[in-house]
């Protein structure tokens, strides 16, 4: 950013809080301005014609939009992709488990892929791990939304399954 003496332009448009009169000035009548109220003259918008100047405190302005930025960081979501591994004749009490863990991750907000990882001529039970991650999307219904459906890539079989947005 630009300030005072920095601005290269002849003529600049001048807004601010404590301005009578916001409009197109030269530059010299600008930094007056600035300079009567002890504060200064920062350029917003270069790209502009005539480019956007606004009489503030630098410092207070450099605070302020640090402190927006921090906000708006704050609130992104930052979301992990949590991995659960099945195999294609995984037992009942290992599918709970697994799917408790699922469950928790998908309230937590994080993303879940589940994958079925086919060894040696397991591979002939495709179906069975298809039935599989399908049961457990449509187990976590509640909680999250099928991203992705089951996709055989080599051997494994993915999904991955999305948080829902939390009612207000």
């Amino acid at each position: 950013m630009k300030i005072n003496n920095e601005i290269t332009a002849k003529e600049v448009r001048v807004i601010g809080e404590n301005l009578d009169t916001p409009g197109i000035y030269p530059i010299a009548v600008a930094l007056r301005m600035a300079g009567e109220q002890n504060l200064d003259l920062v350029e917003i918008s270069p790209n502009s014609v005539p480019p956007v100047c606004r009489i503030v405190d630098f410092q207070k302005y450099l605070y302020q939009q640090k402190k927006r930025q921090k906000e708006i960081k704050d609130k992104a979501v930052k979301t992990e992709l949590k991995e659960i591994r099945f195999g294609p004749h995984t037992d009942e009490h290992d599918y709970q488990f697994k799917l408790k863990h699922a469950r928790s991750f998908l309230e937590n907000g994080d993303k879940v892929k589940a994958f079925v990882f086919f060894k040696g001529r397991s591979i002939l039970f495709s179906q069975q791990g298809e039935i599989l991650l399908l049961r457990l999307a449509n187990d976590l219904e509640d909680v999250g939304k099928v991203e992705f459906m089951p996709k055989l890539e080599g051997k494994r079989m993915t999904i991955i399954i999305i948080p829902r947005p939390k009612k207000k």
